[in-house]
């Protein structure tokens, strides 16, 4: 028998492969050892070393053949026994080029050297082949550690059996003489708000951990796609968990709520200390020749106007969204309009002066009163089609602003919404070309002047208020229409009344017949 031919290319044969020719050994023994198996019969081998070269396995296979030392094709030098069958390599291009030669000699190559068999070896473990050749369900995991010295240490480290696996992993030491398991894969695990995404050109085991995008997360390592947040919530830093977002709205506790509710204190204030002095000075000639009965409907519908602030500052709800523009466009009108009526008076009055003007009958509260109810009609009509089509709404926004819900108002129509606007201008714009136009008229009506100058103030307010209040967003939007309603109600406040309340407190000696007119506005 020889066990190896090292005549070849091979050095050495490697002993890494030593466990082949062991268990190979074992067996054979095993089945001569039992008679019950093949009785009467005795296995015995011839095996070489290829060196993993397929002519060096054609050429082990002539020798086993032909049984001398030297190669004799087509004759059978064997002095003892048979050749019966034989087993292919571990690598099949070998096994092939040796399975070539054996068809022309008629020798089987076997892949499963044993069909039927069932024995107990001696120390009472029971082996046993199927029909088609399978082993035992049960198998042992055996770890094979080959040491620098060529020592060689064989440990059983778990078992299969019946189609489950049972390892103990404490016990295997891997070929770095470690009990750390090496990994199978050239990337890093990908940590919890990460996932795995595949290098085109490179294996699946190699990936790059890309973050995920925002609103999603991951809570698990390894993971290949990321999960999308409900829309109350959202990623934290980390993009572990989704927590809930953070709700915005203008809030009273605000440094910015805080000042607008103040500056709506402060304007209120005023505005009442204003209707004060002109209900305590209603008979004199300045109050009078305002006309008193205009210049307190102007008056209260500022102290509403600031008052209607406060529907813009706080929690939205169903009821503040339903009323905050509705109750602000038309509270806004009747400021206006208010005003409008005093610029058609003033222009009554100068005209009524001349042969064949005006009837001084038109001149009295009847006009004033007729003007303000038909401009504020057109604005009743069109908060009417507004909230029976499309009303006002508490709504959520989660774009805007990242990780936040901005709680907010819609506006429903925003048509609707734009032309209440544009209907306040056009009232504005109106008061102004004929405030600008009479502004000329004798001293005795300037009222004129007044009236054009706040005017160009509230124009301006709310010119600039409407490209601001598209470029905002969340609560700024709120903020920024909060203001434009403060600056312009003050400065119909400042522009018209002041000035008529520093003459009655501070110069009152122009607060006289002579000084305004002799003619007096009913």
């Amino acid at each position: 028998m020889s066990l190896f031919n090292t005549r070849h290319f091979c050095d050495m044969p490697s002993p890494r492969f030593l466990r082949h020719f062991l268990a190979f050994d074992f067996a054979v023994s095993e089945i001569n050892r039992n008679a019950d198996i093949l009785p009467n019969v005795t296995l015995g081998y011839d095996m070489f070393d290829s060196c993993f070269f397929e002519d060096t396995a054609v050429e082990g296979s002539l020798r086993i053949l032909s049984g001398g030392v030297k190669m004799y094709p087509n004759y059978d030098c064997h002095g003892y026994g048979k050749v019966v069958a034989f087993i292919g390599h571990l690598l099949s291009s070998s096994s092939q080029a040796i399975a070539s030669l054996l068809r022309v000699y008629g020798y089987p190559q076997l892949t499963r050297y044993v069909k039927r068999v069932h024995f107990r070896t001696t120390s009472g473990d029971e082996i046993f082949f199927d029909e088609k050749g399978d082993p035992p369900e049960r198998i042992d995991l055996l770890n094979w550690l080959i040491f620098p010295n060529d020592t060689v240490k064989r440990t059983q480290v778990g078992q299969y059996h019946s189609q489950q696996l049972f390892l103990n992993k404490s016990t295997v030491i891997w070929g770095n003489l470690s009990d750390m398991t090496p990994r199978s894969v050239c990337s890093e695990d990908c940590i919890p708000g990460y996932r795995k995404s595949l290098v085109k050109g490179k294996p699946v085991c190699c990936f790059v951990c890309a973050p995920c995008s925002e609103g999603e997360i991951t809570n698990t390592t390894d993971t290949e796609t990321c999960i999308i947040c409900p829309e109350e919530e959202w990623p934290n830093e980390k993009k572990d968990r989704c927590v809930k977002r953070v709700t915005l709205f203008l809030n009273i506790q605000d440094p910015l709520g805080t000042l607008l509710l103040a500056s709506t204190g402060v304007f209120f204030i005023m505005t009442t200390v204003v209707l004060a002095i002109f209900i305590k000075h209603r008979d004199t000639p300045i109050v009078r020749a305002n006309n008193i009965h205009v210049s307190f409907i102007l008056i209260i519908s500022l102290m509403f106007s600031f008052l209607c602030v406060l529907l813009f500052i706080g929690r939205p709800t169903v009821l503040s969204c339903l009323l905050r523009q509705v109750v602000f466009c038309l509270i806004f009108t009747l400021a206006i309009s208010s005003t409008l009526a005093k610029t058609i008076i003033v222009l009554v009055a100068f005209t009524s002066t001349k042969p064949g003007g005006i009837s001084k009958n038109w001149m009295g509260s009847s006009l004033s009163r007729l003007i303000i109810f038909i401009c504020c009609l057109g604005q009743v009509l069109i908060c009417s089609v507004w909230l029976l089509q499309s009303p006002p709404f508490p709504d959520k926004d989660t774009r805007s602003e990242v990780g936040k819900i901005i709680l907010q108002c819609n506006e429903g129509s925003t048509t609707a919404f734009y032309a209440a606007l544009g209907y306040m201008g056009f009232l504005a714009v109106s008061s102004f070309i004929l405030a600008f136009l009479v502004r000329k008229l004798p001293d005795c009506f300037n009222e004129a002047h007044y009236i054009t100058f706040s005017m160009l103030v509230f124009c301006s307010v709310w010119v600039t208020f409407i490209p601001v209040y598209l470029r905002t967003k969340g609560k700024y939007t709120v903020a920024v229409e909060v203001f434009a309603i403060l600056a312009s109600s003050a400065g119909l406040l400042f522009c018209l009344f002041i000035p008529k309340c520093f003459t009655i407190i501070i110069r009152p000696e122009r607060n006289s017949r002579e000084s305004v007119s002799d003619r007096k506005l009913h």
